[in-house]
């Protein structure tokens, strides 16, 4: 995927916007920026605890000189305005089934294929655990690293939520909140490179995922992870969007 002017441009004007608005807002402390990758693609794995997340991570990327590629649900780059700045900052849409998914996985290849870093939140949506933790994984992230041949860099984030609780309408602007940000090493799965991606592969894929990235934030917050990741489906839960109640869910 060529850096396009159009995208540059487009990317240059949203940074305009939105960086001196994060700064204002947010402290920042980024730990771990040499496991970036210095040379070829890599797949960003952060874990996902409020709606503003992808403002956090996407400042981080773009304040080292990456700009950041993100998988977006198709429906999204339909909507006015929205859909334009997607397009015009090449943001990798999200088909699913088909040829729909062939050509994501054609679009992801091209950004790590030029270089660039393309950000899967490998829960797929915003944790569902009461306590914020890294709830368990979905597939999506290891099967892309795995047909694409990129490294899996694991990005945890803490803070963001103190400014803007999950699922919440109304931003809390005071005090100034202090997000962290911490780089991991590259997931080693250079085992499980060149097999056929069967369930057992991809499943074992996304745990490595999972781990590394829970790792990282148990060492933001400063406190041990829960022994068992939370399981939306075993706990009766829709797999996406709201419909539950995290203030209930924190009394089962």
């Amino acid at each position: 995927m060529s850096e396009s002017k159009k995208s540059r441009v487009t990317f240059s004007i949203l940074a305009t916007i939105v960086r001196p608005a994060m700064n204002l807002m947010i402290g920042r402390r980024w730990e771990g920026i040499e496991n970036l990758p210095k040379d070829g693609g890599f797949i960003a794995c952060p874990n996902h605890v409020t709606e503003i997340d992808p403002l956090v991570v996407g400042h981080f990327f773009y304040k080292q000189g990456i700009l950041p590629r993100y998988l977006a649900k198709a429906s999204l780059f339909k909507v006015p305005v929205l859909g334009a700045a997607l397009r015009a900052t090449q943001q990798v849409p999200v088909q699913r089934g088909g040829a729909g998914a062939a050509t994501s996985l054609e679009a992801a290849q091209q950004v790590v294929d030029a270089g660039g870093a393309l950000i899967v939140y490998p829960e797929g949506t915003l944790t569902r655990d009461p306590d914020l933790w890294p709830m368990k994984g979905r597939t999506g992230a290891a099967r892309l690293a795995l047909q694409t041949g990129a490294p899996v860099i694991p990005v945890a984030h803490w803070g963001a939520q103190d400014l803007l609780p999950r699922y919440g309408k109304m931003l809390h602007l005071f005090p100034r909140k202090r997000v962290r940000v911490l780089v991991g090493k590259p997931v080693d799965l250079s085992d499980l490179r060149g097999v056929p991606l069967s369930k057992a592969v991809l499943e074992e894929a996304t745990e490595r995922i999972m781990a590394e990235l829970t790792s990282l934030v148990a060492s933001l917050r400063g406190k041990p992870a829960p022994a068992e990741r939370w399981d939306p489906a075993r706990k009766g839960q829709k797999a996406v969007g709201r419909g539950y109640d995290p203030e209930t869910e924190k009394k089962k």
